[in-house]
């Protein structure tokens, strides 16, 4: 395969899965990691990508929120262990809160039968899920609602967070990095998650690793403002220890 040939397959696979990792890479097109770190960034030079930590992301993702339905179909199996994973963080009883996003989403659909827990959210398609369930009591925060994410956001939102203290909090983000923190593109979305990570005694952060440096407008927390980070399997080890050294454990699910 030739350079250019090699240069938009890798463009392509970016585009399709949201990022892409050098070491991933190297061994699909059986080139050594110095050939993929040099197309990556004439990529990034022609303005097609842009490098981040162990790989690089599309650039249509920079400045760019995608609504809920689209990021539904995304990474859906890592989306799904990650759940899964997080199950492991619940209580066995008291409360808990959930942030809008399609992994919480999850998560919600995937909370036991057998605990009575107190289910805190300000996602109007969670709050459909858990009223359903007889075990759960949700409690939804009220606010101005944002299409993109279905989000209960604002002064509203704000005011009744300040009252709230939870004993876990699970939270999604759209970018995530030891130097930047927790990110996200939207400034009054920023603010209610950084009330979220306040009110939970614990904070779990559940993100895939298409999150891991993909650093966004809004800083809500530092990694060290949270206790487990939960992402896919298929981050790098080493970009796992950063993180990990930052403040959080880190579960590969």
């Amino acid at each position: 395969m030739y350079g250019e040939e090699r240069r938009q397959a890798i463009l392509g696979r970016a585009r399709d899965e949201g990022r892409v990792e050098v070491a991933a890479l190297a061994g699909a097109f059986d080139v050594t990691y110095e050939t993929v770190r040099r197309d990556l960034t004439l990529l990034e030079r022609q303005g097609v990508l842009r490098r981040v930590h162990g790989g690089a992301i599309p650039i249509e993702r920079l400045g760019f929120e995608p609504a809920l339905p689209q990021r539904d179909t995304v990474m859906t199996e890592e989306k799904e262990r990650i759940a899964e994973a997080a199950l492991a963080e619940l209580p066995e009883e008291g409360t808990v809160l959930l942030d809008a996003g399609s992994t919480t989403r999850r998560l919600a659909e995937r909370l036991p039968a057998d605990r009575e827990l107190t289910v805190v959210t300000n996602s109007l398609p969670i709050a459909a899920a858990v009223s359903a369930r007889p075990n759960l009591t949700p409690l939804l925060i009220g606010g101005q609602v944002r299409p993109r994410t279905q989000a209960a956001v604002g002064p509203w939102a704000a005011r009744l967070l300040e009252q709230t203290y939870v004993d876990v909090g699970f939270i999604a983000t759209n970018g995530v990095s030891a130097e930047r923190g927790l990110t996200t593109p939207d400034t009054s979305e920023a603010e209610t998650k950084r009330l979220m990570v306040r009110a939970a005694r614990r904070t779990v952060l559940l993100a895939d690793r298409t999150k891991v440096g993909n650093d966004q407008f809004a800083r809500f927390a530092d990694l060290a403002d949270v206790d487990c980070l939960i992402t896919d399997g298929g981050l790098d080890r080493g970009v796992a220890d950063e993180l990990e050294a930052a403040g959080p454990r880190v579960v590969l699910a």
